[in-house]
């Protein structure tokens, strides 16, 4: 079996089920099946699940590039586009699930948290950025973007923070999960400033005698 066919047949269904199971154990909660229940607060459970995975998935979107470089397989990038779509299909979720269980689609309501609860607003920014993330994630739009799609999917980056920050100004108390949540993005987005500056740097010039040298300053 080709490494693409491996990667189609096997390894994205695998990704898919392993993406798609919070919410299958959220259904089963809300069901009551399987022996699953929500916690005491249901709509504050749902509301958690649903964020944590959904940064979860944003902090493994930007995890797939360096760990394909650092571990030369090129062929993990298959998997990142549906990461990506099931982070955005989880903050998707968590907002609606934030609309109609906790505010009841109380549209005063909601206007008023998104522009006066600080943490209401990056949440609903990183949201929005997400969009049109997630409706150019095709190969056409890819196409017909050019370079231009490379810069636009770069929003990620922001979307990443806004996500996280929105997290720590929820917790009210122990900041200890939203502190590592910074320091994996910051890791990630990290390791992207060393390897563009890594590739800014001069190439040596190899002399004729076999040693490197490095190129004359001007």
């Amino acid at each position: 079996m080709t490494v693409a066919k491996r990667y189609r047949y096997i390894w994205k269904p695998l990704v898919f089920v392993a993406a798609l199971t919070p919410a299958l154990l959220l259904l089963a909660g809300v069901l009551g099946v399987a022996g699953r229940r929500l916690g005491a607060d249901p709509v504050e459970d749902l509301l958690l699940t649903c964020g944590k995975t959904a940064l979860n998935l944003l902090c493994l979107t930007l995890a797939v590039t360096p760990v394909a470089k650092i571990t030369h397989r090129p062929q993990l990038l298959r998997l990142r586009r549906m990461l990506g779509l099931f982070a955005f299909g989880y903050a998707l979720l968590h907002f609606a699930v934030y609309l109609v269980l906790d505010r009841s689609l109380d549209a005063a309501m909601i206007v008023k948290d998104i522009a006066k609860r600080p943490y209401i607003t990056l949440g609903f920014a990183a949201l929005m950025l997400l969009i049109p993330l997630a409706v150019t994630s095709t190969q056409g739009m890819m196409r017909r973007l050019g370079r231009r799609w490379q810069a636009l999917h770069r929003l990620v980056y922001l979307v990443v923070i806004l996500a996280a920050w929105h997290f720590y100004w929820q917790v009210k108390r122990d900041v200890t999960e939203p502190l590592i949540y910074a320091a994996i993005i910051a890791t990630l987005l990290g390791w992207r400033i060393r390897e563009r500056q890594r590739r800014r740097l001069p190439v040596p010039v190899t002399s004729k005698y076999g040693s490197a040298t490095a190129p004359e300053r001007i």
